[in-house]
């Protein structure tokens, strides 16, 4: 098959590879559409530590072209989304039903094939039914999911006000699943005006350029003092991560859900803080919880198809598998301004 092949860190290369026969338990999926997560840059073109040759790609759908003997309750032809995630099913945490920590599990597009090719091969288990979503829109699944992890487990309540520090795919998704429960108020930070139109246009009250005015002098003026009920931060940047300590409200709660690339070190103001206001920190990762793949899944698939989430819009670029490679180079030098960039196929 044609494939988008990472051969060593920053060599992409479009070109034929073999893929393996499908396995009894497994589905074969002709992919259509498939995200560029913002995980797959740093590591593809900065720190690769998986087998190569390699295919990323672990939001993507398709439809199947092939069933194992041994797979029950799909057929030929079903528009499917594959999860991304193979946990080991043997670890405590797995048997807690909490897959998001599983100790040993495989990941498409990393550990094995991912949807950056013409097909991929995916377990029955980890392959989900989408009816008439379209293709671009279930390749988002994934992502909707881990936005919709966090915001469950944060737990907002009616009349909350929140803030999202940090408006790209994840930022927007998350203030998306914010106002379907029903917090009052969300602000909007990131350091692009683009990105806050965008985050206004699906819901966000209010937009802060932080470029332009001091992010959390601004909170708080907003808050008459305050602070935020909750914020999460959806950008992995150092500044963000100190900047949610300083503006949430005493007993007020903070979600760590950006992927940090860099240390950091914190003001003696924002590490006291922590246990003067008696804040509530949590990190969250993946999207997954029991029964497997979890409710951000089923729930995330359900408002999808009830048009109650909006994911066609954030698609910024879309590239052809051939040309992805082009895709992680605009990306690494920087070339343009993006969101959601979406590799497609006939």
């Amino acid at each position: 098959m044609k494939a988008a092949v990472l051969h060593s860190v920053g060599d992409i290369r479009y070109e034929n590879i073999e893929i393996k026969p499908y396995g009894d338990d497994e589905v074969k999926i002709k992919v259509k559409a498939a995200g560029i997560c913002g995980s797959d840059p740093p590591r593809a073109l900065k720190k690769w530590k998986y087998p190569v040759p390699a295919i990323l790609g672990h939001e993507f759908s398709g439809y199947i072209v092939e069933v194992g003997k041994n797979v029950k309750g799909f057929k030929v032809g079903d528009r499917v989304v594959a999860v991304p995630l193979e946990p080991c099913h043997q670890c405590e945490y797995c048997k807690k039903g909490q897959f998001s920590l599983c100790e040993s599990y495989d990941m498409l597009g990393a550990t094995s094939f991912g949807g950056f090719a013409e097909y991929a091969n995916v377990k029955a288990t980890n392959v989900l039914k989408i009816d008439d979503i379209d293709y671009e829109e279930a390749a988002m699944i994934e992502p909707l999911a881990v936005a919709l992890h966090g915001v469950l487990n944060i737990n907002p309540q009616l009349g909350d006000t929140v803030a999202v520090l940090g408006a790209g795919t994840i930022g927007q998704l998350t203030i998306q699943w914010l106002k379907v429960s029903g917090v009052e108020k969300i602000i909007a930070v990131d350091i692009s005006d683009k990105k806050i139109s965008e985050a206004m246009s699906l819901g966000a009250d209010i937009g802060i350029n932080a470029l332009k005015e001091n992010p959390v002098e601004k909170i708080m003026e907003l808050t008459n003092g305050f602070g935020v009920d909750i914020c999460i931060e959806c950008a992995g940047s150092k500044i963000t991560q100190e900047q949610c300590l300083l503006v949430t409200k005493k007993k007020g709660k903070i979600g760590y859900q950006g992927i940090g690339h860099a240390g950091i070190e914190l003001s003696e103001v924002a590490f006291e803080g922590i246990f003067r206001k008696e804040l509530n920190i949590q990190g969250f990762w993946n999207s997954y919880s029991a029964p497997f793949p979890g409710q951000e899944w089923f729930k995330s698939i359900e408002y999808v198809k009830q048009k109650k989430i909006k994911l066609k819009q954030l698609i910024s670029h879309r590239f052809s598998l051939e040309d992805t490679a082009k895709a992680f180079e605009m990306i690494g030098e920087r070339k343009e301004e993006y969101n959601k960039i979406m590799i497609v196929q006939d």
